[in-house]
C-alpha cells in the first residue's frame, strides 16, 4: 500500500498510519484469495454438473453456517480479542484452500466435497466479516472513521478487481495455482491481522446469555434508519444479484471462457472502487438516505441491462455501473452501523449486518440459481432487476427516517 496519497487531510492521515496499512493490506489479501476461490469454485462446479441449481447450492452451502452462527459470532466479537478471531478465521481459510489443492492434485475434488468446503468457507467468513467490521473503530480515531470506512471498502473492491481476473486467468492455466495462491494470501493476511496494535482496549469478557446474543437485533429494531438501510440492501441484492449466474453467461451466452468469467466478476468491483475512492475524498455529508435510494435504483437498472446484453463489453460496463451504485449502499450502511452503535455492542450489531450481507449475497446466489433452473438465466436476471427497482420505491415509503436522514451521525 503506498505511503503517499493525494487524499486530503484526515483521509491521508488515516492512510499513513502503520496499523491502518496493515489492516488494509490484510483485507486486500484475504479478499483476493476469497474471490479467486469463488471463481474457481463456480467454474469447477458448473463444469462438473452443467447445472444452474448446483451454482445455487454453492451459495446456499456458504449461507447456512453464516445464518446459524451469526448471533453467537457477534457476542464472541464483543468479548474476545478481535485480532485473534480474524487471524484464526484466515488460517482456517488457508487450510480449506489446502484441501482444494490436495483434492485437485489427487483427482478427488467432486461436487459433494465442493459443497462441504463451501460450507467451511461460509463458517469462517461468518466469524471474519463482522469481526473485521467491528475492529476498524479500534484501528483509527472516531473522527476519521467515515473516510477509513471508505478506504477499507476500497480494499475489498481492489481485491474484487484483482481476485476474479487473477482467478479466471490462473484457473485457465491450472486450478492448482488458484489454490496455492489462496494458501499464501490467507496466511499473510492472518499474520498481518494478528500483529495489529489497537487504539482501544478489549471489552471485559462476560458470559453468553440469550439477552446478550439477541441484543444486536433489538438495537437495530430501535433504530429505523439502520433497519431501513440494512433491509433495503438485503432485498435489493437478494433479488438483483447475478453473480452466481456469471459462469452461465460467460460460457453459454457471451462465449468468453474462464478469462471472460474473471472479467465479469471483476467488473462490479471496478465501478465500486471508483465509488469508494470518491467517497474517501468526498465524504457523504448531505442526504445519505436519498443517495442510497438512488444507488439502489441505478443498481436495478444496470442489472436489467446486463440481463439483456449479449456483448461482452456492454456486459462489463453494466456490471461496473452496478458496482458503483452498490458502493453507495455499502458506505451508508457501514457508516450508520459504526457511527450510531455503542462500542460495547458493535460486534453484535456488525454480526447482524453481516447476516444481512450474507443473506443477500449467498442466499441471493441460491435464489438466482433456482430461478435460472426454472426459467433460464436471462429471465432470472431480468426478474431480479425489476424486483430491485420495486423494492427501492417501496422502501422509500416504508422507512421515512432513512429517506429524510440528513447525516450519517446520530440526529438529536
Amino acid at each position: 500500500m503506498p505511503e503517499s496519497t493525494d487524499l486530503p487531510g484526515p483521509a491521508a492521515h488515516a492512510l499513513r498510519q502503520a496499523t491502518f496499512q496493515r489492516f488494509w493490506s490484510a483485507r486486500v489479501l484475504s479478499s483476493i484469495s476469497f474471490q479467486m476461490l469463488s471463481v474457481a469454485i463456480g467454474w469447477h462446479i458448473y463444469a462438473l454438473t452443467e447445472s444452474a441449481y448446483a451454482l445455487g447450492l454453492v451459495g446456499l452451502a456458504q449461507f447456512l453456517p453464516m445464518f446459524v452462527l451469526t448471533l453467537v459470532v457477534g457476542h464472541v466479537a464483543d468479548r474476545y480479542d478481535r485480532r485473534r478471531i480474524v487471524a484464526t478465521c484466515q488460517t482456517l481459510l488457508a487450510l480449506a484452500s489446502a484441501v482444494f489443492l490436495a483434492g485437485t492434485l489427487g483427482g478427488w475434488l467432486n461436487a459433494p466435497l465442493i459443497y462441504a468446503l463451501a460450507a467451511c468457507l461460509g463458517a469462517a467468513r461468518a466469524f471474519e466479516n463482522p469481526t473485521v467490521a467491528s475492529l476498524l473503530p479500534a484501528v483509527v480515531p472516531r473522527a476519521q472513521l467515515p473516510r477509513a470506512t471508505a478506504l477499507s471498502t476500497s480494499a475489498t473492491q481492489t481485491a474484487l478487481i484483482i481476485g476474479p481476473a487473477a482467478g479466471g486467468l490462473l484457473y485457465g492455466v491450472g486450478p492448482n495455482l488458484v489454490y496455492l495462491l489462496g494458501i499464501l494470501c490467507f496466511g499473510c493476511a492472518a499474520y498481518l491481522m494478528g500483529s495489529l496494535k489497537l487504539t482501544s482496549k478489549p471489552v471485559p469478557r462476560a458470559p453468553v446469555t440469550l439477552e446478550s446474543v439477541f441484543s444486536g437485533i433489538a438495537f437495530i429494531r430501535r433504530e429505523p434508519a439502520i433497519l431501513g438501510a440494512l433491509s433495503l440492501d438485503l432485498f435489493a441484492v437478494l433479488f438483483g444479484g447475478a453473480v452466481s449466474l456469471m459462469p452461465i453467461y460467460a460460457r453459454d451466452i457471451l462465449h468468453a471462457g474462464p478469462w471472460g468469467l474473471g472479467l465479469l466478476r471483476s467488473a462490479p468491483a471496478i465501478g465500486a472502487l471508483a465509488g469508494t475512492l470518491w467517497f474517501a475524498r468526498h465524504p457523504m455529508r448531505k442526504r445519505p438516505g436519498l443517495a442510497m435510494f438512488g444507488g439502489v435504483l441505478v443498481f436495478g437498472l444496470a442489472t436489467l441491462v446486463f440481463g439483456l446484453s449479449t456483448w461482452l463489453p456492454l456486459s462489463i460496463v453494466s456490471l461496473a455501473a452496478l458496482g458503483a451504485a452498490d458502493v453507495i449502499s455499502v458506505v451508508v450502511r457501514s457508516s450508520l452501523v459504526q457511527l450510531r452503535t455503542p462500542d460495547e455492542m458493535l460486534g453484535r450489531v456488525s454480526a447482524v449486518n453481516a447476516l444481512f450481507i450474507g443473506t443477500s449475497n449467498q442466499l441471493g446466489e441460491f435464489e438466482s440459481g433456482i430461478t435460472a433452473g426454472w426459467w433460464g438465466a436471462r429471465p432470472a436476471v431480468l426478474i431480479g432487476g425489476a424486483c430491485t427497482i420495486a423494492i427501492a420505491l417501496l422502501w422509500m415509503r416504508l422507512f421515512p427516517a432513512l429517506r429524510t436522514m440528513r447525516s450519517l451521525e446520530a440526529e438529536r
